[in-house]
């Protein structure tokens, strides 16, 4: 029986095109050794496992072995030095390889040295090594490798070549997966490979080693299950189907879903991240351009498509940032699964369009034009009386006045004008008008709506004027400002805050603020104030008279003088120590 080796030892590349994800970095080297452009210090810096040890060994390889493609990989392995700066990083390390650099190679032309985990060098080491990387000898070439580039002092960066390496995206992890499985005869399902390449999150030896594990625990048959009990993560379709209930608001069953989760032992933090994606992944799929960003099979493609389509925009971009919110507030909950319950119930009652309150909103008068509608066949008469007291009232405050006139229907007949003025009592009359710059409270406009009031109709809309007290008129005003902030219009809400309202001449609301622009803010928001308190008072006659309080204004203290004089009037005792230390008061 042959030792087992694990598959990131067994299949680590041997030449440029066998390298993952990193084409643009192999071409490049490639074409330095081809036309003898390669510098003498190169940085392979990025993540772990993405493969900068591996090019380093392959380039040390090629580079003597670029004459003679017939050359075996080990005559020239004495070329090759490799130093692990973790474990040797002092200053004598540096200089016994500085010691060897000076011996020229017995085979090939180049000695290449590997120094693995440069970043772990001490300030000594790197400074002992600084000259030579500088000015190293012809045949000598240095790699260096890290993770961790801004561990790096600057007078090495500036000295090197650097390769910055990406990391290995989930699609090309699935591939070199699904060929290593079917090179080792392993049946895998592709979300299976999916799941897995995700779960290295850009580290190809980190996928190999849970690929070698997978296999071991599901006896050559790896599916999406298997990966998701080994690994403790979710599949696809548990995030769909406890997807589904949320769109559909049914709380209950997120709350029973989220249960058997943990019941499972899986963690509720990885589930909150992983919904946040699984929602982002779905609203990627709403547009076809992003829809290509999502890294899963075509399959469950699929799903996410028709899925998406189930749920609004808003829900989505809202179900997002609750989720997001919760992951990063899980860490310093106390109650991390009520936590994690709360943001699943507010994500579940997220409505399909956002909730409006209604507007405050006084709709302005309309220019009334003067028209009059007489038929052949339909005739009116109107009673001399009603609108005589209204146009009389109306010249005296210059105001337009229309009579729109409605018809009487067909059978009926104007035989006497006793018998006409008897069916207009029973017509309805209105009367459009439009004032012209007359104030609410001027005593011709008050007396034009008591025309209007005593010419109306009883069917339609009048003029609200119920009688308001003191009492009632604080009442309401504290049940407004309460309102308002609920609702978070906290600046309006301050504004009502600042006095208490007082009743004068039964509609006059008079208010005192301490400065101009309090006043200018509220005079801005008026309208809306006036309807909300009219609903409520039941009177549509009410005005705000706001008054700025000068002498309160003039009471600030800005200036060094002004603070001076009034601690003067404090205590005078000020004066006489700034006289006796001759103090100034700038």
């Amino acid at each position: 029986m042959e030792p087992f080796v694990v598959s990131a030892l067994k299949y680590r590349p041997q030449r440029f095109e066998d390298v993952v994800g990193q084409e643009s970095i192999t071409k490049t080297l490639d074409n330095a050794i081809a036309t003898d452009h390669l510098a003498q210090a190169l940085l392979f810096c990025g993540p772990r496992g993405v493969g900068k040890t591996t090019c380093a060994r392959i380039l040390a390889k090629k580079i003597n072995a670029k004459n003679d493609e017939s050359a075996d990989d080990n005559n020239f392995a004495f070329n090759i030095f490799e130093l692990d700066a973790a474990s040797n990083n002092s200053v004598d390390d540096i200089r016994n390889l500085i010691d060897q650099v000076r011996i020229p190679p017995q085979v090939g032309d180049y000695k290449v040295y590997i120094i693995d985990e440069v970043h772990m060098l001490s300030q000594a080491a790197f400074n002992a090594f600084l000259k030579t990387l500088e000015e190293p000898p012809l045949h000598a070439i240095f790699i260096l490798a890290t993770t961790e580039k801004y561990k790096i002092i600057p007078t090495i960066l500036s000295r090197c070549q650097i390769y910055d390496f990406k990391r290995i995206s989930v699609t090309d992890a699935k591939n070199y997966l699904q060929k290593i499985a079917k090179s080792e005869g392993v049946k895998a399902e592709e979300e299976a490979l999916y799941l897995i390449a995700q779960k290295a999150d850009g580290a190809l030896r980190d996928a190999l080693s849970i690929f070698d594990r997978i296999v071991s625990f599901s006896n050559e048959t790896i599916t999406a299950q298997h990966v998701s009990v080994n690994l403790s993560i979710l599949d696809f379709d548990t995030y769909l189907h406890f997807t589904k209930d949320l769109i559909e608001g049914n709380i209950r069953e997120v709350i029973l879903s989220f249960d058997k989760i943990l019941s499972k032992g899986f963690d509720g933090h990885h589930f909150i991240v992983g919904l946040a994606i699984h929602l982002r992944d779905l609203w990627m799929c709403r547009h076809k351009d992003t829809a290509e960003l999502l890294e899963v099979g075509e399959a469950t493609k699929k799903k996410f498509l028709e899925q998406s389509e189930k749920a609004s925009l808003y829900f989505l971009e809202k179900a997002i940032a609750l989720a997001n919110a919760c992951d990063l507030s899980f860490k310093s909950s106390k109650n991390q699964r009520l936590h994690v319950e709360l943001c699943l119930m507010q994500i579940a009652s997220v409505t399909d369009e956002k909730k409006k309150s209604k507007p405050y909103y006084i709709k302005p008068p309309a220019k009334i034009e003067q028209k009059q509608t007489i038929t052949e066949e339909k005739q009116v008469v109107v009673k001399e009386k009603p609108v005589t007291v209204v146009e009389e009232t109306a010249k005296a405050v210059e105001v337009d006045i229309t009579v729109e006139q409605v018809p009487i229907p067909e059978h009926t007949e104007l035989e006497s004008p006793a018998k006409t003025d008897k069916q207009d009592d029973e017509k309805r009359i209105e009367l459009n008008i439009k004032s012209k710059g007359v104030s609410g409270l001027s005593l011709s406009s008050i007396a034009i709506q008591k025309s209007i009031k005593a010419n109306q109709p009883s069917s339609g809309k009048s003029i609200r004027d119920q009688q308001v007290g003191q009492e009632r008129l604080e009442s309401v005003w504290k049940k407004l400002f309460s309102r308002l902030e609920s609702e978070g219009e906290y600046n309006l809400a301050a504004l009502l805050n600042l006095d208490i309202p007082r009743l004068k001449n039964k509609t006059e609301i008079h208010l005192n603020f301490p400065n101009k622009t309090n006043k200018v803010e509220l005079e801005s928001e008026k309208g809306k104030v006036l309807e909300a308190l009219g609903d409520e008072l039941k009177n549509d006659l009410l005005t705000l008279v706001i008054q700025v309080n000068e002498e309160e204004q003039k009471n600030y203290i800005y200036t060094p003088k002004e603070k001076f004089e009034q601690l003067v009037k404090i205590n005078p005792v000020v004066d006489d120590i700034r006289k006796e230390f001759d103090l100034d008061l700038n």
